[in-house]
């Protein structure tokens, strides 16, 4: 497990044309998290009956939405890989096309593979939080995307949930740096934990919040960071986590 520091694994059943098939996963990864390279190895067995053809393309598909969608420090890797297997034991009828059979081994691949995702970018090396930021309002997907990875990769961001610290003015600066075609004057940002919501700025602007309850929500060890940018309809969630001292201990005493 090198510096994993929890098992990342998750098993279930689901029903495909009255047939009950199982899905689980397994991954390793903690450092150098950056996909699409990373150094992260994650594998998927199935014992749903898919064509291979479909198995493929579902799981392209997928890895979009979920590990691209994970950081721990922006450092890239060669080892990353993410692999699925199915052996088709469940008996159900084979899925060759995009129909609902199709439809519902897409929605478990997901589940799986965003547990995974969760629990990579909460065992970062040094992590002390996982953090989500959940993007709405975007004039498309691609937008939002970009946005939500800008968030969780930007450092500055990562040390003040460290610090249990509500700087919205990080998160703008990161929104802005990213490229995305944003207007600033339209963006909400909020906190939220087990703790409760706080909104600490509206229209682009800061709002009076109260400093104490911040802190009190960014104290938990899950924190999501809700950006709504108010131009369409693109939504997206990333994943990473917090920058701590123990980051740059592991790092500067890591010797290969």
């Amino acid at each position: 497990m090198t510096t994993d520091t929890v098992i990342k694994e998750i098993a279930f059943e689901f029903t495909v044309g009255g047939k009950v098939c199982r899905i689980g996963g397994i991954a390793k990864g903690s450092g150098m998290i950056h996909p699409n390279m990373a150094t992260m190895l994650v594998f998927v067995t199935t014992d749903c009956n898919i064509a291979p053809q479909m198995l493929q393309k579902a799981l392209s598909e997928d890895v979009k939405h979920s590990f691209n969608m994970v950081s721990v420090d922006g450092d890239t890797s060669t080892n990353d890989m993410v692999s699925v297997m199915a052996n088709g034991l469940a008996g159900n009828e084979e899925i060759v096309c995009e129909n609902a059979d199709y439809k519902v081994f897409c929605q478990a691949l997901a589940a799986v593979t965003q547990y995974l995702c969760r629990k990579i970018a909460g065992d970062g090396e040094g992590a002390t939080k996982l953090l989500e930021c959940k993007v709405d309002g975007g004039k498309d997907e691609s937008t939002a995307k970009v946005v939500a990875k800008s968030v969780i990769c930007s450092s500055l961001v990562k040390a003040a949930m460290f610090g249990s610290d509500a700087n919205w003015g990080r998160v703008l600066c990161a929104i802005g740096y990213s490229g995305a075609d944003v207007d600033v004057n339209k963006v909400d940002v909020s906190f939220r934990s087990a703790k409760g919501e706080i909104s600490v700025c509206k229209d682009g602007a800061g709002v009076p919040f109260s400093e104490e309850k911040a802190k009190e929500i960014l104290l938990e060890k899950e924190i999501e960071i809700l950006v709504s940018l108010h131009s369409g309809n693109g939504v997206a969630t990333a994943w990473g986590c917090d920058l701590t001292y123990d980051y740059v201990k592991i790092n500067g005493d890591y010797r290969t």
